[in-house]
């Protein structure tokens, strides 16, 4: 997957392209979710079990079953049955890197991410 334009001299088919950026498009989709996120955050530290988790972030277990479920499909988390228990752990490294480039871009751009019309945390209302 590239979605940083490398190659550009290159002609890609529109397809091709499209399915490129699908792909990106889904795995930040996957981690857009803050609950989710939460449990990245988590798991970096450690493998843990959905009711650790569920103690740690103070959900329901339903909710962190679901999330869980979700970063498991996407191949981002994977589990480890032991007995009547799974230990759900990362299952890519690179992830973590993912996530300190990020939180460098959000540092460099001080608040104009919080504060985007569209996707930012403002919850301020204007009448």
């Amino acid at each position: 997957m590239t979605i940083n334009g490398e190659g550009c001299g290159t002609r890609a088919s529109a397809d091709g392209a499209a399915s490129d950026l699908d792909a990106a498009v889904a795995l930040f989709h996957s981690l857009s979710d803050g609950t989710r996120l939460a449990i990245v955050r988590r798991l970096s530290q450690g493998e843990a079990r959905v009711a650790d988790l569920v103690g740690e972030l103070g959900l329901a277990q339903s909710t962190v079953s679901a999330h869980v479920a979700c970063l498991r499909d996407c191949n981002l988390v994977e589990g480890r049955p032991q007995g009547r228990q799974v230990f759900y752990s990362l299952a890519r490294p690179e992830l973590m890197d993912l996530l300190a480039s990020a939180e460098t871009l959000l540092a460099a751009t001080g608040s104009a991410v919080a504060l985007c019309p569209n996707y930012g945390t403002d919850t301020v209302e204007t009448a």
